[in-house]
């Protein structure tokens, strides 16, 4: 079977008529929000899309439009010149497929049709989304990200909150609030529970439907911040937020939390910008009351959101159906590895002796022989080291906690950490499969060991486990090919798998 890269790829030919430049492969999304106008330009694969270049202003044009309607003057200009230097940054890079799309500050201000009117001056064609794209495209972000993913997403942006049903990998009932962080004060200066009575109203008045027990996807820089937060409170050991989960009850104890805490305080959390602190209480008031009022189960926090989203949108069926991680794992092992292709060989070779694992077990095994190769240009000493990095430290989706623990623990033993087991992974994922990912990671080191890197001995031989009996068989006319290296790693299996082991023709 080809390599699911490669097989996109040919999708891509197919759809493109002709294969088409890296550099002229490159997309960019220029996302106009209410609190900020950023810059994303993206590359490599289309599943999956690795970041290239990012870069936000906090350009404010929903800040008074509580009060005037209006984009204020300079709100406007500053959003103006962030957009003068993204298009000249688009074109310097040889980005010719350049979105650009505007949310609720622009949607609501009595002078947001100025505001796309100057910037098509600077060349750029601003596609107004609706509340209800806004939506879409906020859930077809988490559904990029987190495959499978089956309940309520939540974007919450300067100007608007934007709440979708997703499940069976579509997009249901959505709705758009005028509830942004930047609304929020002048709300619940009110007093009491206005808040609250707002979002009830807001929920009846669109018949929103009643779905208890779902959870909660949370999207948006202000509830990502408060996710961070609540992983340093909790001493959470991967500092990867994606996928980062929460009892749905944790929303009303961080509204109580973030209240209470100074601005040093929170000043602390990793990658909390200042301009993001005082919309923090409020955006935690929000999410109390929210998830409270849907009666959700739990938060699982999502980093894509309406851009990935927005590239999703444009992918063929085939393209959307594609495994991300998979796709991740096997660009960034055919950039750093040796030996093209040679985690698919790796993978089958490897697979009799693990028939047993389950779907989501086999997933993240084909990752670990995808990235098998990746540490061979670090130092001997530190290759294993290297390998957890990756597997932790990588912006990977589609994966969780638990899982990226089972890779780490994987490519650790196949660098050389033989069945030791590397703090954190003790801590996020259980013993039973940090030993399974132990066993993959001795089983690739074997073949990689036995091949060279080249696919005809693996090919050729075949590896099983027969009750207590781990049989090598290779063909006659090959079976020089095992020396005592090769016998090394078999052993250091079997002894692991608790099993005998023997070299048969």
């Amino acid at each position: 079977m080809a390599p699911m890269l490669s097989r996109l790829r040919a999708i891509d030919n197919d759809r493109n008529k002709m294969p088409v430049a890296r550099t002229r492969a490159r997309r960019a999304i220029i996302d106009i929000g209410s609190n900020s106008v950023r810059l994303v330009v993206y590359d490599g694969p289309r599943r999956i899309p690795f970041i290239l270049f990012n870069e936000k202003v906090m350009a404010g044009l929903g800040a008074a439009l509580g009060q005037t309607g209006r984009i204020d003057p300079d709100a406007m200009d500053r959003g103006l010149a962030a957009l003068a230097r993204f298009a000249r940054l688009c074109e310097a890079m040889r980005v010719e497929d350049v979105r650009c799309v505007a949310t609720a500050a622009v949607r609501d201000a009595a002078n947001g049709p100025d505001f796309i009117a100057r910037a098509a001056e600077l060349g750029l064609s601003v596609e107004l989304l609706s509340g209800a794209q806004e939506a879409t495209a906020a859930a077809h972000g988490v559904l990029s990200g987190i495959p499978g993913a089956d309940g309520i997403v939540g974007d919450l942006g300067g100007g608007s909150l934007e709440l979708a049903r997703i499940r069976d990998g579509a997009v249901h009932e959505t709705i758009s609030l005028p509830l942004g962080v930047l609304r929020l004060p002048a709300i619940r200066a009110k007093g009491g529970n206005a808040l609250d009575q707002q979002v009830k109203r807001m929920l009846a008045r669109a018949q929103w439907p009643d779905s208890p027990g779902l959870p909660f996807y949370l999207v948006g820089g202000s509830w990502r911040a408060l996710a961070r937060f609540d992983m340093q409170l909790t001493r959470f050991p991967l500092p990867v937020v994606h996928q980062y989960e929460m009892p749905a009850t944790r929303a009303r104890q961080l509204a109580t939390i973030v209240t209470q805490a100074g601005r040093t305080r929170l000043k602390d959390v990793p990658a909390m910008t200042g301009s993001r602190i005082p919309t923090l209480p409020d955006a935690a008031a929000l999410l109390a009351i929210v998830v409270r009022q849907l009666k959700s189960a739990r938060m699982v926090v999502s980093a894509y959101g309406l851009r990935e989203g927005l590239l999703f949108e444009s992918l063929s069926p085939a393209q959307r159906a594609a495994d991300p991680l998979l796709i991740a794992a096997e660009a960034e092992g055919e950039a750093q590895s040796r030996f093209p292709d040679h985690g698919d060989l790796i993978d089958r070779w490897i697979d009799p002796l693990f028939r047993e694992d389950g779907e989501d077990w086999r997933r993240i095994r084909r990752a670990a022989c995808l990235l098998a190769d990746v540490g061979w240009r670090a130092n001997p000493d530190f290759r294993s080291e290297r390998g957890v990095e990756i597997a932790l430290h990588s912006n990977w989706v589609g994966i969780t906690a638990p899982e990226r623990a089972m890779l780490a623990q994987a490519l650790h033993s196949n660098f050389g950490g033989g069945a030791t087991t590397p703090e954190p992974l003790g801590r996020l994922a259980p013993p039973e499969a940090l030993r399974r990912a132990m066993l993959w990671g001795l089983a690739i080191r074997l073949g990689q060991r036995l091949s060279g890197g080249v696919e005809g001995p693996l090919v050729a031989s075949h590896i099983d486990r027969d009750g207590d009996m781990l049989t090598l068989r290779l063909p006659a006319d090959q079976a020089d090919i095992f020396g005592e290296a090769v016998e090394r790693r078999l052993r250091q299996l079997a002894t692991a798998m608790d099993a005998a082991y023997a070299v048969a023709s």
